[in-house]
């Protein structure tokens, strides 16, 4: 279908959901991912319906049933568990490295773990600012600007008598009550701690709209180099765990990996994911599934990197 009928029919099963919440008084659980949907991705220019869902959510059922009504074949579902930030898994740690490059791990000196994206810059001073989540570097909004970021991470030894890179710059606030669309923060880099800006297919030359391209790929922290392919955009009510409350996203990109592992996993967060033939960024990943992907490995989601530097502020560093 056009991606226009995709998401015509996203809103009419947005609009659905609404009615069938307050006609069944039924509140957001949190802990449970209820129902997401989006524009699913089903080959080259081929649009329908993305539906994801966790077991037990009292909407699923009639939400799936009215998505396959309205789309048929093209109503892309799958169950997926609970949606969670790509933390770390204390099993696979990462050294300290100097120069910094993209895909280290860094955190918060409250955080465990996560990835350095990318490195960007703003308009104020021109300063280089490592570029990741609200969640790995400024402690799901529970930091102060200026706080101490490590490389590594504390929860790869990291520690801030020799492992200090920098300060807290920015985060983009977690709305618990409303809707989000980044997950992301901006660490000032200390002077005389050197960068390097490639990534294992060169150096990204700017960003690019999801739904330009299918497949992708990222370097991260715990699963290193993975690629995958889009197989959602504009995924609205993704509902997602964080240690302060379930905040929910909308706008979301969605990708699956080409396996035979997942494309993503704990301590993978900040990464970013990009376009390797184009060498353009596509989305920040902030989160994944327990379900849903290839041997049911889980989905990997981000948020749209455009609209993760527009909030920001900030500019891609390039070549």
């Amino acid at each position: 279908m056009r991606i226009s009928t995709a998401r015509e029919i996203k809103a009419q099963l947005l609009s659905d959901a609404t009615v069938l919440a307050a006609e069944a008084d039924v509140a957001p659980v949190p802990g449970r991912t209820d129902v997401a949907v989006g524009v699913g991705l089903l080959g080259v220019r081929r649009y329908g319906v993305a539906v994801r869902f966790s077991q037990g959510s009292p909407l699923s059922g009639e939400m799936v049933a009215r998505g396959l009504a309205l789309a048929g074949d093209d109503c892309d579902i799958r169950e997926v568990g609970a949606v969670r930030p790509q933390q770390w898994t204390p099993q696979e740690l990462q050294a300290r490295s100097r120069p910094l490059r993209p895909g280290l791990s860094v955190a918060h000196v409250a955080v465990t773990a996560g990835t350095i994206g990318a490195f960007v810059s703003s308009g104020e001073d021109g300063a280089v600012l490592v570029l990741s989540n609200n969640h790995v570097l400024a402690d799901s909004d529970r930091a102060s600007v200026g706080d101490v970021v490590l490389q590594p991470g504390p929860a790869d030894g990291g520690s801030v008598g020799g492992d200090r890179i920098g300060v807290l710059h920015r985060a983009v606030p977690l709305r618990l009550g409303g809707t989000n669309v980044v997950d992301g923060a901006t660490a000032t880099v200390d002077a005389g701690v050197d960068v390097e800006i490639a990534y294992p297919a060169g150096m990204l030359a700017g960003w690019v709209a999801a739904d330009d391209d299918d497949h992708v790929e990222k370097v991260g922290r715990t699963t290193g180099l993975t690629r995958g392919r889009i197989t959602a955009i504009e995924l609205d009510g993704l509902r997602v765990e964080y240690p302060v409350g379930t905040v929910s996203f909308d706008d979301q990109i969605e990708v699956t990996g080409d396996g035979p592992g997942p494309f993503s996993a704990g301590g993978d967060s900040g990464s970013v994911v990009y376009a390797p033939d184009r060498l353009r960024a596509v989305g920040l990943l902030f989160a994944g599934s327990e379900r849903g992907g290839p041997e049911a490995q889980g989905l990997t989601y981000c948020n749209p990197f455009g609209v993760v530097l527009d909030q920001l502020g900030v500019r891609l560093m390039q070549p």
